[in-house]
């Protein structure tokens, strides 16, 4: 304990770059402080600190304040989750789910969570990829459902499931004619899609395979609510891909020719993960493999993680 109490100083020092100032902060007096960032630098056998007109940090002392950061913040975590268990209080289990998650699946994966976990609340929140994954990195979710490729650093994954996707194009479209489209017809047209700032990984991949096939967006429009994607798209901005049909008589859902499919799977902090964190990762690839055409990504045998590719080429 004495390891983690110094190491909290080193961080406030590290912070203020002043011993007087590191040491009002803390409530104590400076030359104890000192002392014990002395003892610190003695038993890891590096100078964490120059001491001249100005207090700067050494190489070392910069490897130290990264590393120390990661420790306490992971002792912190750990030390809440074991009071939690034993006050019996590990009923909540905060999980971020995309705001264009179809309320079905949310419904059913809510629906088969209670079943499996009755004793624990799923306190879902309509979040973006982004989003999530700076709460999961400030431990404030507990899992996140993540429109792949993301960042995965210091994230364990669940499995991931690859969902189809088609083009939605409004009735009177000459393209609504046809009764499956290939990228390449879409040429002209222009692109309705969320923000690259929700998710930037899935949408630099999906522009990049619309390029590849032949489909360059005269235009791409943003669109963070699905309802007003649906005004867009009617308004004659552009075509969007949505993996099924929608219940709307102006707009049409075809099927593509060009295999596009989109990649999703929770995520949850490596290190003490929420208990129920895994078994929810697994409700929900169930679920969304149940509508009888996405599919869990098999892992590849090469070596490559099933998260790292987000469109598959056709």
């Amino acid at each position: 304990m004495d390891h983690l109490r110094s190491l909290r100083y080193f961080l406030v020092v590290a912070e203020e770059l002043h011993f007087g100032h590191a040491a009002d902060r803390l409530g104590i007096a400076q030359p104890p402080l000192s002392q014990r960032i002395k003892r610190l630098e003695a038993e890891l056998g590096a100078k964490l600190f120059d001491r001249g007109r100005r207090v700067t940090l050494t190489e070392a002392g910069e490897v130290l304040r990264t590393e120390a950061r990661d420790l306490l913040a992971r002792w912190d975590r750990m030390t809440a989750l074991v009071a939690k268990a034993e006050r019996g209080e590990m009923d909540s289990l905060r999980a971020g789910v995309p705001p264009e998650l179809p309320g079905r699946v949310l419904a059913a994966i809510l629906t088969a969570f209670a079943e499996q976990s009755p004793g624990v609340r799923l306190d879902l929140q309509e979040l973006t990829t982004a989003e999530q994954a700076r709460l999961l990195a400030d431990r404030e979710l507990d899992a996140g459902l993540l429109q792949l490729p993301v960042d995965v650093v210091g994230l364990d994954l669940g499995p991931a499931i690859d969902t189809p996707l088609g083009v939605v194009l409004p009735r009177d479209s000459p393209l609504a004619r046809s009764s499956s489209l290939a990228l390449a017809d879409l040429a002209g047209e222009g692109l309705v899609h969320a923000p690259r700032a929700a998710a930037p990984g899935s949408y630099d991949a999906l522009l990049r395979t619309c390029w590849e096939h032949g489909f360059r967006p005269a235009a791409v429009r943003h669109a963070r609510n699905p309802e007003f994607a649906l005004g867009l798209v009617l308004a004659g901005h552009g075509v969007a891909f949505e993996p099924a049909a929608r219940k709307e008589p102006r707009v049409v859902w075809r099927p593509l020719k060009d295999q596009l499919d989109a990649r999703m799977a929770f995520a949850w902090p490596s290190s003490s993960p929420h208990p129920q964190a895994a078994t929810l990762a697994e409700i929900a690839a169930e679920v969304l493999r149940g509508d009888g055409v996405s599919r869990i990504v098999p892992p590849d045998p090469g070596g490559a993680r099933p998260w790292d590719v987000f469109y598959e080429r056709g």
